[in-house]
């Protein structure tokens, strides 16, 4: 069977990472596209024997398991006989749509019919949110791409592909963990399969704006309140002389670029009387970028922010973030978040306990969560899964990491609301993660300078209730954070004596702190998991953060407890982190009050 699926991949011009023909580069803001979605029920087979690329005519198992298989060429694959096969809900994740799958790591095969009809000479687009992990994707039973990442969106020309009429979407959907993947075989969060985001189908012309930024070009601003504007735009072809017309009407800007012989335009302009957006005023102005017949709308928000030695300033004012951590999981229960009810309910818990700020661990979180914090006053760190033990020498995990990052920034670089890049969390040191670490840094800072690049580290010197943070990372970073569990991993009850050391003249934010507590249990300040437990570590942890000097925000460990494989205890956290403020049902716990009135005295 290895070698089987070896020959696929060979065939599909996959070895050593290679993207095929069909893939085209991350097409932006989808929402404003012609989209036709493939959303909602999708039949699946869950192939538990990797037997998939066997003989297509094996029929599945009552319930969607595969059986009889025969080998066949892997080359061609062609539909799966899935009238047997049940369906579930797409965007969503197979954990906790089938029960029998709630720990399942491996490969299920996913189908859907749609009627699908051409426009004139315009291209078809098949677009995935994402994927978690690993997909190949075929439609009417020819491959037309692979994709490795479970938290970025990805697309493919199928317009050759499609035929007039009724036509079919094949994927191979493996959520299988690695030693080289990113992240990498062990971290603490659910390890939910399955196609997690929008699927659409995007109805473009032939030469289509691919991607656009639209940002103030620096903090300057002269006497009459003009600040310099910048444009920049990327068409999918190298088309020299095509005009991209940008309008902002209530801003009067209007503005006609020329596309050149790399495909690209910019233009730097001037605007009188920008508001910018803050938590206090989240102001975002009606935006059109027209390429012909095609009008892409948008909602664009401007602000600077920068660093000015221990202080962090948005649009030349410091501020203090008041932040929580968020994993995307679902409000009540467990459950890849997936909606943009699902984001608002969560923005709106960090909303009442007083954030102005939310930190998107561990991974980009869907666009819907993103652009909600935008219109709610959320300011936004986001980050890629560069968790723990990376395989820091392998050279296809650090391509893996930065094409993650790539499209994450590209993704969002129009949301005002984002203001850190994070590259990592809580890594290891070492000479190999240094360089792998400094290069992504220098990646993010190549791709964009008007966000702060930050990395969620480690403190690995601590002694007599003096604690230093030591990391050569300081030199890629503008905002020094890192990760501390005083009170919950070690110096139980000593919090409150607790100093530190941050020998950078930079901002610090604590990325994390916090202990865990189950919902309803109750007993004595020092009994662990009790909420009295938290409560006061809690307390402890505010005193002794209010002591550290050029301490410019936290986001704690964190908002909701969500499901973990590694938090076995049986009656306490039963595969749940109970590190939350608010339990996996949304009930508040004692410590939510604590943080919120620390978050009135910022």
């Amino acid at each position: 069977m290895k070698r089987l699926i070896t020959s696929l991949c060979c065939l599909c011009g996959l070895a050593g990472g290679t993207v095929v023909a069909n893939e085209v580069p991350q097409v932006a803001n989808v929402m404003a596209r012609r989209t036709t979605s493939l959303n909602g029920a999708w039949n699946y087979i869950v192939d538990v024997q990797e037997e998939g690329y066997y003989d297509y005519r094996m029929k599945p198992m009552r319930g969607g398991f595969f059986m009889n298989a025969k080998p066949q060429r892997p080359e061609d694959l062609i539909e799966y006989d899935f009238d047997l096969a049940p369906a579930m809900q797409v965007p969503g994740d197979w954990n906790t749509q089938d029960e029998r799958l709630f720990f399942y790591e491996g490969t299920v095969w996913f189908k859907r019919s749609f009627e699908w009809h051409p426009n004139g000479t315009n291209r078809t687009l098949l677009y995935f949110g994402a994927v978690n992990y690993e997909a190949h994707v075929y439609v009417n039973g020819k491959f037309v791409g692979h994709h490795v990442g479970g938290f970025t969106p990805f697309n493919f020309d199928v317009t050759e592909q499609l035929k007039e009429g009724e036509n079919f979407v094949i994927l191979k959907v493996d959520n299988k963990r690695h030693a080289e993947a990113v992240p990498t075989q062990i971290f603490d969060w659910w390890n939910y399969g399955g196609i997690t985001r929008d699927v659409l189908l995007i109805d473009v012309a032939p030469t289509y704006v691919e991607n656009y930024r639209l940002r103030l070009a620096s903090t300057e601003i002269d006497k009459r309140g003009t600040r310099p504007v910048t444009f920049s735009v990327k068409l999918n072809k190298a088309e020299a002389g095509q005009q991209v017309t940008l309008d902002v009407p209530e801003l009067k800007l209007h503005q006609v670029v020329t596309i050149d012989n790399e495909g690209a335009a910019s233009v730097t302009m001037k605007a009188k009387k920008v508001q910018l957006w803050s938590p206090e005023n989240p102001k975002l102005y009606q935006v059109e970028i027209r390429l012909g017949e095609e009008v892409i709308k948008d909602e664009i928000g401007f602000r600077t922010i920068e660093t000015r030695g221990k202080q962090l300033l948005l649009n030349g004012q410091p501020i203090f973030l008041k932040g929580i951590s968020i994993h995307e999981e679902k409000p009540n229960g467990g459950g890849r978040a997936n909606s943009t009810d699902d984001a608002h309910t969560l923005l709106s818990w960090a909303k009442e306990l007083g954030c102005n700020f939310v930190r998107l661990a561990h991974y980009p979180h869907n666009e819907y969560a993103v652009r909600e914090a935008e219109r709610m006053g959320i300011l936004v760190w986001s980050e890629i899964p560069v968790y723990w033990t990376i395989a820091w020498t392998n050279s296809d995990t650090y391509k893996n990491a930065e094409r993650q990052l790539t499209d994450m920034i590209l993704r969002d670089q129009n949301r005002a609301n984002v203001i850190i890049w994070s590259i990592a969390n809580e890594t290891p040191h070492s000479p190999e993660r240094d360089q792998f670490l400094s290069r992504l840094a220098k990646h993010a800072r190549s791709l964009d300078t008007s966000r702060l690049i930050s990395m969620a580290m480690e403190v690995t010197s601590a002694s007599n209730f003096k604690n230093r943070l030591q990391d050569n990372m300081h030199e890629y970073v503008d905002v020094v954070s890192f990760n501390q569990y005083i009170g919950w991993y070690r110096d139980v009850n000593d919090a409150a004596k607790m100093s530190w050391d941050i020998p950078y003249d930079k901002p610090v934010i604590i990325s994390e702190f916090g202990g865990g507590a189950k919902y309803g249990l109750h007993g004595e300040k020092n009994q662990r998991w009790t909420e009295e437990f938290q409560e006061n570590l809690y307390r402890e942890n505010v005193a002794m953060l209010d002591k550290i000097d050029g301490l410019a925000g936290t986001s704690p460990w964190i908002l909701k407890d969500f499901r973990s494989p590694r938090r076995v205890l049986n009656g306490v956290q039963d595969y749940y982190n109970r590190k939350g403020l608010f339990s996996d049902r949304g009930e508040k716990k004692k410590a939510f009050y604590v943080l919120k009135e620390w978050y009135k005295q910022k």
